[in-house]
């Protein structure tokens, strides 16, 4: 066996032992090894493979694999730009703490800076954002390789879940492979390549010691806010906050949605400054990552404040922070509560959700909100939504909807690219683990941005996934920020609006995904059954409708609850 075959074999069948059940691949000649031995592995029933031809679709979708499963999903390029084509993913994946597991084939060191084909400087490449990085070394026929292989493989999982220091995140193997890149079994190999008996990992790691979080010493009068971030904080902040009686304002995708204590128009509050000033609690306690809102931000820096820090890092861009706790703090027995306080802003918050429904319901056609609020309506219990990261996530709080489904969204970087292919490797994941239908609620700029998401071939796994795509030609989210304003606009189309005119039928039909799209809420309730196979459903939407739609839905918030 030739050393870049025995190299990837064993490679292959430590992430196997070490829990990986999803792999993702574009295809190259240097990464030959990596691709022969994950299809077998693919064709055993050991793992499943996704094979794609955009190298930046398949770091998404395999963001999106682990971003559900919670498991480290590698994936696997050639060299040269192909591996420059994974950054976005790892950027995102480091600041939301998604497991991903980057395997970048590469020329050995004697082809490097000699003006070789596909060949660059792909040593840390991705420089801070990931958790680990090593160069492994080009494989040589001698004793010791499969004990090397096997023990970094281990490693590289660790890093990538977080089980040592809880910053899960990327970690990036660059991996050098020598010729010949294809199979063999002409020469014996020096040493066996087994692995542990039993099928177990070559390293395992040991029973972390448990830290037992401090018991709470919050006031009465505290407020929750939670932005996306780490399930298992968020599940710990709803059980404080149902303990203590505080009202919790959580962004969609913070994973917050059995909690009754969940204001819903919170944002909506948050944006009255009357509503406000009457509410003012003692202090706020933040988890996760708050980005979404203006509102929020103020909210937060205006008033004493407590951050839980997630992924190991210390999430207080306004530092306004009096303290940053490692964990959600317990609730202590004996501890004030003042049942007046939660009323209050639950009665506020029935203002404001009325507010919202009058407004949306007398809006003619379908106004983005509206459409917002169909899709989290047929996400039923079981099913998955993944949300744009620009305008339809804000829509999607603007309708004050009460999600009874997971919301996931790319919140850590906040960009639009490859929300498409997350949406896939969500959806793949979620119904492998038993879920149901899944969502997908994006604009039209996000879907533009990454339609080689539809490129699916006829041998890979498909879900079944309807995306939703709010086409308003162009980028409307600007227009709800200071570029929109009366004295910009003889540069604001051009750009920051953007428009394209692409037929996004059209696009659909050249990679024969199934398009339809609607014009009336019983049409897209209608369009919005779940069904076998990925869909696309169309929303033809007004730029300057949609400013006016959030406008009015905030102001009679305000007129609702401070009247």
């Amino acid at each position: 066996m030739n050393p870049s075959t025995a190299l990837a074999q064993v490679l292959v069948d430590e992430l196997v032992r070490g829990g990986v059940r999803e792999a993702v691949l574009s295809p190259g000649s240097r990464s030959g090894p990596l691709a022969f031995a994950l299809h077998d592995a693919d064709r055993r029933g050991r793992l499943r493979l996704h094979v794609r031809i955009d190298e930046r679709t398949a770091a998404f979708l395999a963001l999106g694999l682990a971003k559900r499963s919670g498991v480290p999903v590698p994936v696997v390029t050639t060299s040269g730009t192909a591996a420059a084509n994974l950054h976005p993913a790892v950027l995102e994946a480091s600041e939301a703490g998604v497991p991903l597991l980057v395997l970048t084939a590469d020329r050995p060191p004697e082809l490097r800076d000699t003006g070789a084909n596909q060949t660059v400087d792909q040593i840390k490449l991705y420089g801070g954002a990931v958790r680990f990085f090593t160069e492994v070394g080009a494989p040589e026929s001698r004793p010791g390789q499969n004990a090397y292989w096997r023990a970094l493989t281990c490693r590289a999982l660790v890093a990538a879940s977080g089980e040592l220091d809880s910053r899960p995140g990327p970690v990036h193997l660059n991996v050098a492979l020598r010729e010949p890149l294809v199979p063999d079994t002409r020469a014996a190999w020096p040493e066996p390549l087994d692995g542990r008996a039993g099928g177990e990992p070559w390293t395992r790691l040991g029973p972390a010691a448990q830290r037992q979080p401090a018991l709470d010493d919050l006031p009465a009068r505290t407020v929750v806010v939670v932005g996306d971030g780490r399930c298992d904080h968020a599940a710990a902040a709803v059980r404080l906050a149902n303990a203590r009686g505080w009202p919790v304002i959580a962004e969609p995708s913070a994973g917050v949605r059995d909690s009754a204590n969940r204001i819903a128009a919170g944002e909506l509050l948050l944006g009255v400054p009357q509503f406000v000033e009457a509410h003012r609690p003692e202090r706020v306690l933040v988890i996760g990552h708050v980005t979404l809102s203006r509102a929020v931000g103020r909210f937060v820096a205006g008033h004493t404040c407590d951050v839980v820090g997630g992924h190991g890092g210390w999430p207080d861009a306004g530092r306004e922070a009096e303290r940053v706790l490692p964990a959600v703090p317990l609730a202590g027995d004996g501890a004030v509560i003042d049942p007046d306080w939660l009323q209050a802003w639950q009665q506020a918050d029935e203002l404001a959700v009325r507010a919202v429904s009058e407004v949306i319901e007398a809006l003619p056609g379908l106004a983005e909100p509206a459409v917002a609020a169909e899709v989290i309506a047929a996400a039923a219990e079981g099913s998955l939504l993944v949300v744009g990261s620009s305008k339809p996530v804000r829509d999607l709080w603007l309708s004050a909807a009460r999600p009874a489904t997971t919301v996931l969204a790319n919140r850590g970087a906040a960009g639009i690219d490859g929300v498409v292919s997350t949406a896939v490797g969500s959806a793949l994941a979620h119904q492998s683990a038993g879920g149901g239908h899944a969502y997908a609620l994006v604009g039209d700029l996000t879907f533009l941005h990454d339609t080689t998401a539809l490129v699916i071939g006829p041998d890979e796994p498909r879900p079944d996934l309807t995306v939703v795509v709010v086409n308003n030609d162009g980028g409307a989210i600007f227009g709800l920020l200071e570029q929109g304003a009366n004295e910009y606009q003889d540069a604001f189309e051009r750009v920051f609006g953007t428009p394209h005119g692409v037929d996004i039928a059209l696009l659909c039909a050249a990679t024969g995904t199934a398009h339809r799209t609607v014009t009336t809420r019983s049409e897209l309730r209608e369009a919005l059954a779940p069904g076998p196979g990925l869909r696309v459903i169309e929303v033809v939407s007004d730029r300057t409708a949609a400013m006016s739609v959030d406008r009015s839905v905030r102001a009679a918030v305000a007129a609702a609850v401070s009247g």
